[in-house]
């Protein structure tokens, strides 16, 4: 009989424990991979600011003098991790009309709803998603709830489209790219008449630099066709950034001759403290903006050369709550021998929360 006191033979310990290390590899190579119930793959997140406004002046009399409050944008987002390089995102948008008359109730639509897969910084969207035009741009600018940035505001571009679309960095990430092919429609749905082609090629050489260039070309019902071209060169520094852009759109206009929109803007944002921002813009409008009336919380003068100059300080409760009281001021200037309007100017007090 063996001797329960003597102690086990090294040779047959070391034996044990090398079948065990070989063991344990084939064990998880061959179970099956647990997957996370529903609820710890999904994550709800959201955003809402609006303002208590006042028309201290507008070359509108209808709008001079108005006042009140009104949600200017309001997400409810949803993210869904598919597998382990897929994930889908559905985000509803509701706002304010804006146009200082309409008192409907606010009706919410689908802002984002695509599929997503990355795989080593190459990313493929398929679906409603950001588009390209002025993405970085907003991204860098950073006040979206003060001001939408000058391709959005003067509805030169849309935020999203529906489409496939591309995001990638090459050259150790100091170049980034983003193409998208869309039905040019932003979120509405597919008419089955023409598509619009977008591209953003952007350049890092160091941390604090970044340089865009922009292109798009949409072809629209009866040769309507729209070419977009933008530049854009954003600073960052240890408590300041700063902007400059410029943009110009042709549009063909059907027995007509063709418009050109163009514009140019620069900003800058100082972090004065970890609570208190200040930020300036200030653009300017080359050309009429045949569109301008339709421009939400401003309704602007329509086919009128202007300089929009925006002032304010951002005091941020919380990291997640920003109180930022801020002015416009437009001023208009003659055009195509017109007697220019009289100038606008509206003050708010814009809060904004994200959760």
């Amino acid at each position: 009989m063996s001797d329960p006191s003597r102690p086990v033979p090294r040779v047959s310990a070391a034996l044990a424990a090398g079948a065990l290390a070989l063991a344990a590899p084939l064990a998880a190579q061959t179970a099956p991979a647990v997957e996370k119930p529903w609820y710890e793959r999904v994550t709800i997140s959201g955003l809402l600011f609006g303002d208590a406004y006042a028309v201290v002046a507008h070359h509108d009399p209808a709008i001079d003098g108005a006042n009140g409050f009104w949600l200017r944008r309001g997400y409810l987002t949803v993210d869904f991790a598919v597998a382990e390089r897929w994930s889908a995102r559905l985000r509803l948008e509701v706002n304010s009309p804006g146009d200082f008359t309409t008192n409907a109730k606010l009706e919410p639509f689908v802002k984002d709803a695509y599929l997503a897969w990355r795989r080593d910084g190459h990313e493929l969207y398929l679906g409603i998603s950001p588009s390209p035009t002025f993405d970085l741009v907003e991204d860098f600018w950073g006040y979206r709830p003060a001001e939408k940035t000058p391709l959005d505001l003067y509805r030169v571009g849309s935020s999203r489209d529906f489409g496939v679309a591309y995001r990638g960095a090459v050259a150790g990430g100091k170049v980034t790219v983003h193409a998208m092919l869309g039905n040019g429609a932003g979120e509405g749905a597919e008419t089955g008449e023409g598509k619009k082609a977008m591209l953003s090629v952007a350049l890092r050489p160091t941390r604090q630099l970044v340089i865009e260039a922009y292109g798009d070309f949409e072809d629209r019902p009866e040769s309507a066709d729209r070419t977009t071209f933008h530049g854009f060169v954003g600073f960052k520094g240890g408590r300041f950034r700063s902007g400059v852009e410029y943009a110009s759109q042709n549009r063909q206009v059907a027995g007509g001759p063709d418009q050109t929109l163009a514009v140019g803007s620069v900003f800058g944002v100082i972090e004065c403290s970890a609570k208190v921002s200040l930020l300036a813009r200030f653009d300017r409008s080359f050309d009429g903006n045949p569109e301008a009336a339709q421009i939400p919380y401003l309704g602007l003068a329509e086919n009128t050369e202007f300089d929009l100059a925006l002032l304010g300080l951002d005091y941020r409760l919380h990291p997640a709550i920003s109180l930022i009281p801020n002015v416009e001021y437009v001023a208009y200037r003659e055009t195509g021998g017109l007697p220019r309007p009289d100038d606008d100017l509206i003050a708010r007090l814009t809060l904004s929360v994200r959760f």
